[in-house]
């Protein structure tokens, strides 16, 4: 699909990081972008770019990203405006539909989400064109529009490998990525070779584990004719094949020690001699290299170079496990099973109780375990509904807390956020104030439910509570929590 053919996107945003994503993304899908830091360089590029769709940020550096919405749809009537928040509240989403915004979509969000949400206004503003007999734009396919991304998640650590992508579109630094089996190592190499600078040359993987030992300098550099018994012609390594693009060596912690000194020669020059051959061969590739396991622990035990490591692990990237990404677990299911409808099983849907027992599976086989799991109730279950029933039918319930029925085991789930919040501490050498951290995290949940529980009265929720109604407002006022907003929730009031 050529640029040309997508529409004209104005992407707004003061977090340069989001905006290189958001911007490549929807070039892979065959828009033209334009990229803008604050509400006075997205006035002038209104004005000289004209795009068909404003994707807008709501805190701007220069002031209030909605503030002047319904006045730019009001002097552009065709446009179609994307807003985005980190402000999660449902007072923003209903101050960006009053401004007549076409879409709102709270940060973290998913790229194939916004992508959607792009090729929907497009669609919407080439059909009421059309109705109002200017044609139908460039005739785009809808169904072009959305590319899928190979990553799917908003939990805050999948964002931070988001934004760690971001920095290194743009350059070629060799990049490793560590993570537990399962965690989509691979899926992170495709997307940074996708939405980089050499998208359009080759992506060659090769598993370390998958290869003899005594075929791995063969299989990387190649071999000449007659170099061993079977060399019947030259063959081409992986290096040479993968010139000008990336090349992706996954596993790298099982690759013998006398491939590793020859793989840190290849890294230091530049250059491929084939097994057999005496002619080096300039190769220019960006490696990314993977493993699950502990790589400084090999170096102690002799089993890895430790000058190898230094010049793999030049941009780390830690995929974090399933289990401390469990926010994630639904939209995932879901995601795979529209992957398994697209490919021709039959559509299903997932229970809101289904999703809550998913999330709280312990997935030992992390992204992959989940996949395999929704492909196969995808193809065995004859319902076209999958309840938490048939999800227990499906996993070992041994992995599940014993409480999970009364909404898991809350001490097992914040002990893994504080615990990751330490280590991440630990590894920045920074300090935490996780004392605020964890209030900002539970007490927002603790005073909704609270309010809802007795239809947002707040007299009868500070009681319930055990503090007084001044100190309720201001932590509401805090968090900015409308008590309206906790109304008829569905619960029955606490009397």
């Amino acid at each position: 699909m050529s640029a040309t053919s997508g529409g004209r996107i104005l992407v707004v945003d003061d977090d340069s990081a989001i905006c290189v994503v958001v911007s490549e993304a929807l070039r892979r899908a065959g828009h033209s972008v334009k990229i803008a830091g604050t509400i006075a360089d997205r006035a002038a590029l209104l004005e000289s770019f004209r795009p068909d769709i404003l994707v807008t940020d709501v805190k701007l550096p220069d002031g209030d990203g909605l503030t002047d919405v319904h006045h730019i749809i009001e002097a552009w009537p065709d446009m179609r405006v994307i807003i985005l928040s980190a402000q999660n509240t449902l007072n923003t989403a209903v101050r960006a539909t009053e401004k007549g915004a076409f879409e709102y979509l709270p940060k973290p969000f998913d790229l194939n989400e916004l992508t959607r949400a792009v090729g929907d206004a497009l669609a919407s503003r080439r059909q009421a064109m059309k109705a109002a007999g200017e044609g139908g734009g460039t005739g785009q396919d809808d169904n072009q529009i959305s590319e899928d991304m190979p990553l799917v998640g908003r939990s805050p650590a999948m964002q931070e490998v988001y934004r760690t992508i971001a920095r290194v579109l743009q350059n070629d630094l060799t990049i490793l990525i560590l993570g537990e089996s399962g965690t989509g190592k691979e899926l992170v190499a495709q997307a940074i070779h996708r939405l980089g600078r050499r998208r359009d040359h080759p992506f060659v993987a090769v598993n370390m584990a998958a290869i003899p030992r005594d075929l791995i300098e063969a299989e990387l550099f190649g071999y000449e004719k007659g170099a061993f018994t079977g060399a019947l012609q030259r063959s081409a390594g992986r290096f040479e094949q993968a010139d000008g693009g990336t090349l992706f060596l996954d596993e790298i912690g099982d690759m013998p020690m006398e491939a590793q000194t020859r793989l840190l020669r290849v890294l230091q020059s530049g250059e491929v001699t084939t097994v057999g051959g005496s002619t080096p061969v300039k190769v220019n590739v960006r490696i990314i290299a993977a493993t699950h396991k502990d790589l400084p622990s090999l170096i102690a035990e002799n089993r890895f170079r430790q000058d190898l490591y230094y010049r793999l692990n030049v941009v780390p990237i830690e995929l974090p496990p399933l289990r401390m990404r469990r926010d994630d677990i639904p939209l995932l299911a879901r995601h795979f099973l529209d992957q398994a409808a697209q490919e021709g099983l039959p559509r299903k849907t997932l229970d809101p109780e289904a999703a809550q027992l998913l999330s709280l599976y312990s997935w030992p086989g992390n992204v992959r375990e989940l996949q395999n799991v929704m492909q196969r109730m995808a193809v065995l279950i004859r319902e076209d509904r999958i309840s938490a029933d048939i999800v227990r039918q499906n996993i070992d319930t041994g992995h599940v807390p014993a409480n999970s029925a009364g909404g898991g085991d809350l001490h097992e789930l914040l002990g893994e956020w504080v615990r990751r919040k330490l280590a991440a501490n630990a590894a920045s050498d920074g300090t935490a104030a996780l004392h605020d951290d964890m209030l900002a995290l539970v007490e927002p949940v603790l005073l909704r439910e609270t309010l809802a529980a007795v239809d947002g009265n707040q007299i009868r929720a500070a009681s319930l509570l055990g503090i007084n109604r001044n100190t309720l407002r201001k932590k509401l006022t805090d968090y900015d929590i409308d008590p309206t907003d906790m109304r008829h929730k569905g619960y029955d009031p606490v009397e």
